[in-house]
């Protein structure tokens, strides 16, 4: 039987709390955490997508053709200035972990740490993902790209996310569809541009791209079924540099999130139809620029089952939330989950009682540390099922 050192755990979380880094920058970040597989003797490679961290702990009772186990954590804050009075706040101005990062470290470092006192039992391998730049630039990608589920080859992946709408001590798991994939759209509208008093010399681009909003707030409801969901939302338009002339350009910005690369393509494709022939048909021209971010994650019922089974064990059935509806919000866990078996849950994480209620991105945001032994315990057992 192990043994959590609580206080420990909380210690490395308020450590890593104190010395936030943004995506990409995470250089202390990865050395706070090679001390601590140092001091335990785990096995690890730094500097894997340049911040980050990729742990080993090889089983030394090895079933033949041994599975390999995966649990990411991403290590990254968000540019957000702290405004909590709490002791360990953050000490790198305008930076904050207040998306729960230093939790998810502590939890997996914390996991490691158990995982490598049971070496001379366990019956195959387990990788620790310390993955930066979750909030910028998808650092899972150029993780896997790196070969981190590679040699040996990872077979289930297991990551987790703090969740303050869920008391501590519970959890929420979501078979199948869980979180959307991200698209950022820029409309670019050109027409032709005159005085405003003589509006018949030009092409209004104001006006095509007034009518193209408009068209496109057709498309979810209309051309996506009611049983599936999507997102297209215009957040920004700009054009012109004076109420008495008619510019020569507009430009508009916004956001597509869907559950599923069928959809994803198709709304990419009907955007772009209206976009080009809304301005044709106004005498201009439009054009839709299109950069991809993450893809939806989609998890692994399989997986999902064992996670579920095992935190109602844990936990009691009453304390294990099953999602009905995705979270159109997005998560590089994604990249992981389209190249392994994986299952990606949420850690209750809030306390009513005591005001721990702000959500994630908040200046104020907090959590109840109680949650740091909760996820230790799940991704031990977790592991531990897994391999048999």
């Amino acid at each position: 039987m192990y043994v959590i050192d609580r206080e420990k755990l909380i210690g490395i979380r308020r450590e890593l709390h104190m010395n936030p880094e943004l995506g990409g920058s995470e250089y202390k970040t990865m050395d706070i955490i090679c001390s601590y597989l140092d001091s335990w003797g785990i096995e690890y490679k730094k500097g894997v997508a340049e911040t980050g961290v990729v742990a080993i702990v090889r089983g030394k009772s090895r079933r033949e053709n041994p599975l390999c186990i995966g649990i990411r954590a991403d290590i990254d804050a968000l540019p957000i200035k702290e405004e909590t009075d709490v002791e360990f706040k953050s000490r790198n101005e305008g930076r904050m972990h207040a998306c729960g990062h230093d939790a998810h470290t502590a939890v997996a470092l914390g996991t490691a740490k158990i995982i490598k006192s049971m070496e001379d039992v366990l019956r195959g391998d387990v990788k620790f993902f310390f993955q930066p730049a979750e909030e910028t630039k998808g650092g899972a990608e150029r993780m896997i790209k790196e070969g981190c589920l590679r040699n040996p080859e990872v077979e289930y992946v297991l990551g987790l996310h703090v969740d303050p709408g869920l008391e501590a001590g519970k959890i929420g798991v979501k078979y199948g569809k869980m979180m959307a994939s991200s698209d950022e759209l820029s409309i670019v509208v050109r027409g032709k541009s005159t005085h405003g008093a003589k509006p018949d010399n030009g092409i209004d681009p104001i006006v095509i791209a007034s009518n193209i909003v408009v068209a496109l707030q057709s498309v979810v409801s209309r051309n996506i079924s009611p049983l599936n969901s999507a997102v297209l939302t215009m957040g920004s338009i700009h054009g012109g540099t004076g109420g008495n002339i008619i510019p020569d350009e507009v430009i508009i910005t916004g956001i597509l999130r869907t559950l599923d690369d069928e959809t994803r393509s198709f709304m990419q494709e009907r955007i772009a139809g209206i976009v080009e022939s809304v301005s044709r048909a106004l005498g201009g021209e439009g054009a839709l620029h299109i950069r991809e971010s993450y893809g939806a994650l989609i998890n692994t019922d399989e997986v999902v089952t064992k996670v579920r089974e095992t935190a109602e064990r844990m936990l009691g059935k009453d304390n294990v939330l099953i999602r009905e509806f995705p979270d159109m919000g997005t998560e590089d866990f994604s990249y992981f989950s389209r190249n392994a078996k994986a299952c990606f849950f949420n850690l209750g994480c809030g306390n009513k009682e005591n005001g721990m209620v702000y959500p994630l991105h908040s200046s104020r945001f907090m959590l109840d540390e109680s949650c740091l032994e909760t996820g230790v315990r799940l991704q031990v057992e977790n592991i531990l099922t897994m391999l048999g």
